[in-house]
């Protein structure tokens, strides 16, 4: 993962993003991309509409470049002479932002997604958010949400959570995975949340050890009758300072953002969620 994607609406919690963000991009020496979509009311020819003016556009243009020149400052401001300083790259297009993070990642080898969350408690508006949810059902690289509460400081332990359901599209993942927390020494804390009856993962931790070749791989079992129960004992009790999941349909990840105990669990995160997409 050389190159980060950053989209922002330059509101508190996306600098908040930025400002997580960029001490993960030194400590993986990752480069960095900022970028702004800029949302332009749709010009559609039936009478009776006004076109959005040209002028209006340009002004559009204009502030969102300042802005993100005013963030790339800020973060070069933070430059050291003994460390890795990622190089900052800004763009402003028009369109819609998952039709930009999806153009701009694919242009530019972009290895991860990350954006800042919204709503002071946690993650309650990205699990219930329309918009957020878009974001998540659509793109198509790793994006890694940061709640405003989530703190700056090294990342020492990701609990990669999973029902086994799946596991050879988990298993591509961990190995992408594995190339984030590499560079950070980081544990990566394998986790079956399962109800009923524990789905076997021995075949799972055994393919992991003989082909991942990284050595700091642990697993461990939560019970729980809901995932939500589940994950909120790890976020709290898990000792983790990240979590990661695969979203596809129909597993529980997907039941997590539209559960109805998802208030419940967002009062309680406060670490990034690391959502690898299905594709």
């Amino acid at each position: 993962m050389k190159k980060f994607l950053f989209p922002t609406d330059f509101s508190a919690n996306a600098k908040h993003a930025l400002n997580y963000g960029y001490s993960l991009a030194k400590q993986v020496k990752a480069n960095m991309i900022i970028c702004n979509a800029i949302i332009e009311p749709a010009e559609i020819p039936q009478s009776g509409l006004v076109s959005w003016p040209m002028e209006e556009s340009d002004l559009l243009q204009a502030d969102s470049n300042r802005e993100l020149k005013l963030l790339k400052e800020q973060m070069e401001s933070r430059e050291e002479t003994i460390s890795f300083n990622p190089s900052i790259t800004c763009i402003s297009e028009a369109g819609t932002v998952t039709d930009m993070i999806n153009r701009v990642g694919h242009q530019n080898d972009v290895g991860l997604v990350i954006i800042g969350t919204h709503g002071s408690s946690g993650l309650s508006t990205l699990l219930l958010g329309d918009h957020s949810r878009e974001i998540i059902d659509e793109i198509n690289k790793p994006l890694l949400l940061v709640p405003p509460a989530a703190k700056i400081k090294q990342v020492k332990k990701i609990a990669f959570a999973t029902d086994f359901k799946d596991p050879v599209k988990d298993m591509e993942c961990i190995h992408a995975f594995i190339t984030l927390a590499r560079p950070l020494n980081a544990e990566i804390l394998i986790t079956n949340i399962f109800d009923e009856e524990e789905h076997a993962a021995e075949w799972f931790m055994n393919e992991l050890a003989n082909k991942a070749n990284y050595p700091h791989i642990y697993y461990r079992v939560v019970k729980a009758y809901h995932p939500v129960s589940g994950l909120d004992w790890l976020c709290e009790h898990g000792d983790i300072d990240m979590l990661a999941m695969v979203h596809r349909s129909h597993n529980f990840i997907d039941s997590l953002f539209r559960g109805s105990q998802t208030q419940k669990m967002a009062n309680h995160i406060v670490i990034p969620l690391l959502v690898f997409p299905a594709i």
